[in-house]
């Protein structure tokens, strides 16, 4: 969604809320530059859309940067747009937003990266939903290895692997689709996508990893996603919420591997 609407408003264009049944954007263009309702339609694939406009400061691309605040937790981690200073932490990654990502600081990023430093860094990892490669660059910046960021959207893999050059980091990224695909087996995958796409992973992968961080879910989904992966030998580790949402650290049972 975000590449077909980024062709049609090259300007920019920013996810400003998102809800189980709800997905809502802010497009932005000059006058005259914005595509008409048609298109945009077309770009939402013959879902409902609802389309407002109105008329902003000539300041906007400054307020947009403003928007993007270093996301900081405790003295291990900052994450940061290329315009604020270094932080003063263990690690300092840099993530530019481009047009249509963000740095890390959405909620349910920031669980993913909070329940990240609680697993000791060593083998293979996944970053299934990669956006702009926060959550592999901040993995490999960690010492896992190999580290592989998959993503459906094209704009997607262009931004992780021109943030993963500029963090000075070595990422496998590429184009991926859930619905078609196995995920590549990892020691620990992290996936920042929508509870129905991964409810379907749970019951479509054939071997699932000894160890998952499983976010983009609302706090009311997280016992059903919980479960699914429950029936394929994953226990619910440690739950963090943050507002509405919520994310999960599975780990294989003691009694062996994932089914």
């Amino acid at each position: 969604m975000l590449a077909e609407l980024l062709e049609l408003a090259p300007s920019g264009v920013e996810e400003v809320a998102i809800g189980p049944d709800l997905v809502e954007y802010a497009v932005y263009g000059a006058p005259g530059e914005l595509p008409a309702l048609p298109d945009l339609e077309a770009a939402a694939g013959g879902a409902l859309v609802d389309v407002s406009t109105e008329e902003i400061a000539d300041d906007w691309a400054q307020r947009w940067r403003s928007f993007h605040r270093p996301l900081v937790l405790g003295d291990r981690l900052t994450v940061r747009p290329p315009w604020e200073p270094p932080g003063e932490t263990a690690l300092d990654v840099v993530i530019d937003p481009g047009q249509a990502f963000g740095t890390g600081a959405h909620a349910t990023t920031r669980l993913c990266l909070e329940l990240l430093l609680t697993i000791p860094a060593g083998g293979s990892f996944v970053d299934l939903g990669c956006g702009s490669g926060v959550l592999a660059i901040v993995a490999a910046r960690l010492g896992w290895s190999p580290v592989l960021a998959l993503d459906y959207d094209p704009a997607a893999v262009t931004a992780a692997r021109e943030n993963a050059a500029a963090n000075g980091v070595e990422l496998d990224v590429r184009g991926f689709d859930l619905r078609r695909e196995q995920v590549p087996e990892a020691d620990l995958v992290a996936a920042n996508v929508l509870a129905p796409p991964l409810l379907g992973w749970a019951a479509s992968q054939r071997r699932l990893p000894p160890e998952l961080i499983l976010s983009g879910l609302l706090a009311t989904e997280a016992d059903r996603v919980g479960l699914a992966f429950a029936a394929r030998g994953l226990r619910e580790r440690e739950r963090r919420t943050r507002g509405e949402w919520a994310s999960l650290a599975l780990q294989a049972s003691r009694s062996g591997q994932p089914e």
